[in-house]
C-alpha cells in the first residue's frame, strides 16, 4: 500500500487569473484549431469540443448542430450496430467509438475519427486490442481510453493510439468512484496526461467532469486538445427521448437504464452509472453558441487570441484551501 501525498486538482479547485491583454473584442478569438497525428499523419481542423457517445446525446440530430459549428459527433455506441446509415458518411467531425469487439465494425467505418472506449483502459487486452485496431487500419486517426496517469497514457500511444481518452468517475451520471474507489481528479488528470502524450507528439481527449463552459476552458487550459460533455448537451431538443413535465432523462452508459435498454446484464457485473433528470433546455444551438462565448470571453481575460495559446497564457489559482496558491505559465 502507498499513499501519494502529492496535490491533485479537479476543476472547481482552480480559477484562472486574469493578465493584461491587448485584445479589444472576444470576437477576436479564434477557436478552430488544426491538429496532425501522431499514426495516421492526418491532419483535422475545427473545434476541438465532442459530444460524448452517450445514447441521450451522440444521436443524428446533434450531429447536425454539432456540425454547422465544427464540433465532433460522437455516435452512442448502439449506431454503430444498427443505424450508423443516419449520420453522414466520410464526415471528418465524426468519432465512431466501440468496444474491444467490434474492431471488425470500426475497420469499416469511414469517418474522420474511430476509437476504442473501455471504463478501464489499464488492461492488457485492451492494449492489445489498440495494437490490433492499428494493424487493421493502419492510415487511420484512433482514439482510445479511458485512463489517467502518464504512463498508460504513453502505453496506449506507442500501442497506435494517436489521442488517448482521459477520465475515470467525473461525469455527472457516473458512479464509478463511488463503486470502486478508483479514479482521480480531473484536471490533475488531464495536465499529466497531455503533458506526456504531447512529449510523444500525441493528443488527449478530456472526457467528463465539465458542467460549465468554464470547466471546458479549464481543459483546454490544462492541456487538452480536446474536450468531451454529455450532461452539458442533456436535454435538448436534439437528444435521445421526450420531455416530460419539463424535465428529460439522461443517463450513464453503465447505468440500469442502459444496460436494460441494450440487453447487457450479466452475474458479475453491477451498474456503474446512474439516471437522472434533467431540466428541458430547448435547443441545443443556444447552448453550443453559449458554451463557444464563454471560451472567447476567457481567452480575451489572458490575452490568448487563439485557443491554441490558452495554455501558455494560463496561470491557476487553487482556491480550496485557505491560504492560495498560483501556479502555471507566468
Amino acid at each position: 500500500m502507498l499513499i501519494n501525498e502529492d496535490i491533485k486538482l479537479d476543476y472547481s479547485d482552480v480559477l484562472i487569473r486574469p493578465k493584461r491583454s491587448t485584445m479589444s473584442s472576444r470576437g477576436e478569438v479564434r477557436l478552430q484549431r488544426t491538429h496532425r497525428f501522431l499514426w495516421s499523419k492526418k491532419k483535422w481542423t475545427g473545434i476541438p469540443i465532442m459530444s460524448a457517445n452517450m445514447d441521450t446525446v451522440g444521436t443524428p440530430s446533434m450531429h447536425k448542430v454539432l456540425s454547422k459549428h465544427k464540433l465532433i459527433t460522437c455516435p452512442a455506441k448502439h449506431h454503430l450496430k444498427k443505424n450508423s446509415n443516419e449520420f453522414k458518411t466520410g464526415q471528418p467531425n465524426i468519432c465512431w467509438f466501440g468496444g474491444i469487439d467490434d474492431i471488425s465494425k470500426l475497420s469499416k467505418a469511414n469517418s474522420g475519427f474511430i476509437g476504442l472506449d473501455v471504463a478501464n483502459g489499464y488492461t492488457i487486452k485492451f492494449v492489445d486490442s489498440v495494437k490490433k485496431l492499428r494493424d487493421k487500419c493502419p492510415n487511420a486517426t484512433i482514439a482510445a481510453g479511458n485512463v489517467v496517469t502518464a504512463d498508460m497514457t504513453q502505453e496506449l500511444i506507442l500501442a497506435g493510439a494517436d489521442i488517448v481518452k482521459v477520465g475515470i468517475g467525473p461525469g455527472s451520471v457516473c458512479t464509478t468512484r463511488i463503486k470502486t474507489g478508483i479514479g482521480y481528479p480531473q484536471l490533475s488528470a488531464v495536465i499529466e496526461c497531455a503533458d506526456a502524450a504531447h512529449g510523444l507528439n500525441a493528443h488527449i481527449i478530456a472526457d467528463g467532469g465539465c458542467t460549465s463552459s468554464g470547466d471546458i476552458v479549464k481543459a483546454f487550459a490544462g492541456g487538452a486538445d480536446f474536450v468531451m460533455i454529455g450532461g452539458m448537451l442533456a436535454g435538448h431538443d436534439e437528444c435521445d427521448g421526450e420531455a416530460e413535465d419539463g424535465v428529460m432523462k439522461f443517463y450513464g452508459m453503465a447505468s440500469e437504464s442502459a444496460m436494460t435498454r441494450h440487453s447487457n446484464h450479466n452475474d458479475y457485473r453491477g451498474t456503474e452509472g446512474k439516471t437522472v433528470e434533467v431540466e428541458y433546455r430547448g435547443k441545443a444551438d443556444d447552448t453550443i453558441k453559449d458554451i463557444l462565448s464563454g471560451i472567447r470571453s476567457a481567452c480575451t481575460y489572458v490575452g490568448a487570441n487563439k485557443l491554441k495559446d490558452l495554455s501558455k497564457c494560463t496561470t491557476f489559482v487553487r482556491v480550496n484551501n485557505t491560504h492560495n496558491t498560483i501556479f502555471g505559465n507566468e
